[in-house]
């Protein structure tokens, strides 16, 4: 039996490896074990509730205005121990986190292989995200397994001279996870107080956007709901105290815009499905939402998942004030501009991620002589 550890520490890293776990659990060729660093303690232990997963290591590195710096060596120093204890026969991570590259680095300095979930998204720019993208771009050089979402991925990763049987195309886990998360039956006391309403979901915290990006982000909003009187903006707020504060200087004490507290995974998505449209600067939401058939607006510049803007679902607008205005009146007054982008394919996966994953590590570890065929958008 192969000792397959995944290492992770926020909440979106949970909700894309909840499913993956579960899926390891159900093979009995391999025991899973379950590291959580606790980077986000509270926002990760509300996703561990919902998957009902128990962490067999529990780092709880987390401290009030750490360092980048500081959370990488805490990791690495409490991740030593807990190799020598679990002794693991493979290490899983997932995307660009700074636990994903602590616990990437941990694993190499022990000679322990490393599997990258959600590998080969790019920018190409350093500073953005950040830092997300060198995260993700080092452990790509490190990983002995590269299980790229979508086809768009691989290729980044062939063109950064990974070899070609490292690579496995195997769909987006975060598509797996909404399986197990979305309800026919939900009933939200927000959405139901906002009863003929056409409720615009904002999600905005990405550290580069934090100060005047953010500013203009909501500036944009306010005037949208100032313009518009059947739009109703609802934005779970972030922890970040800094976001708190600009949230309530440019959001408070609108009647159609209501600030409310992050949401439950599970109360998340079935909110978004149940939303007219969806405004957010996150990466995993970007991902979501188009299995749903909601328009995306990106308040970024740039994407690394350009598939979806391919695709239609996904449009990057920025942090322009008024280009984020003359984007979201154009979904709002054109029905036809509104249904081109909710009615566009869904290129992130099939929900059957997961179990791709798995057959590619007992694959690896010559378990099994068959390779999963890959994800195919």
């Amino acid at each position: 039996m192969k000792r397959i550890m995944t290492v992770f520490g926020t909440r979106p890293e949970a909700v894309k490896m909840a499913p993956l776990i579960r899926a390891l659990k159900n093979d009995e060729e391999l025991d899973p074990i379950v590291v959580v660093t606790a980077q986000h303690r509270e926002m990760l232990d509300s996703v561990l509730q919902t998957f009902k997963l128990t962490p067999d290591y529990d780092l709880n590195i987390m401290k009030p205005n750490q360092s980048l710096s500081e959370i990488t060596a805490n990791i690495l120093s409490q991740l030593d121990k807990v190799f020598d204890e679990a002794q693991p026969d493979m290490v899983l991570v997932h995307g660009d986190t700074m636990s994903t590259f602590a616990g990437s680095l941990a694993a190499l300095y022990k000679e322990i292989p490393i599997g990258h979930v959600e590998a080969g998204l790019r920018t190409w720019d350093k500073h953005s995200p950040f830092p997300e993208e060198m995260n993700r771009q080092m452990v790509g050089v490190m990983a002995d397994i590269n299980f790229a979402p979508t086809q768009k991925a691989a290729e980044n990763l062939v063109e950064e001279n990974k070899p070609k049987e490292s690579i496995v195309i195997t769909g987006n886990t975060a598509i797996d996870a909404m399986n197990y998360t979305l309800s026919d039956n939900y009933q939200s006391e927000v959405i139901t107080k906002h009863s003929g309403q056409k409720v615009i979901l904002l999600t905005a915290h990405r550290r580069e956007n934090i100060g005047e990006p953010m500013a203009n982000i909501f500036e944009a909003v306010r005037e949208i709901a100032d313009q518009y009187k059947d739009i109703t903006i609802v934005y779970p707020v972030h922890k970040n105290p800094k976001v708190r504060e600009l949230a309530q200087h440019y959001l408070s004490h609108h009647e159609r815009i209501e600030l409310i507290e992050p949401l439950e995974v599970a109360d998340f998505h079935n909110f978004a499905n149940q939303a007219y449209l969806i405004l957010t600067d996150s990466g995993g939401v970007q991902e979501e939402m188009p299995s749903l058939g909601k328009p995306v607006l990106v308040l970024r510049d740039t994407t690394e998942r350009p598939e979806g803007v391919e695709a239609g679902t996904l449009k990057i607008v920025g942090t322009a004030k008024n280009y984020i205005v003359e984007e979201l009146s154009k979904l709002i007054d054109h029905e036809d501009a509104y249904q081109s982008m909710a009615k566009a394919n869904n290129p992130y996966g099939d929900g059957l991620a997961s179990s791709r994953i798995v057959g590619h590590i007992k694959y690896y570890f010559g378990l099994t002589n068959s390779k999963p065929r890959p994800f195919s958008s």
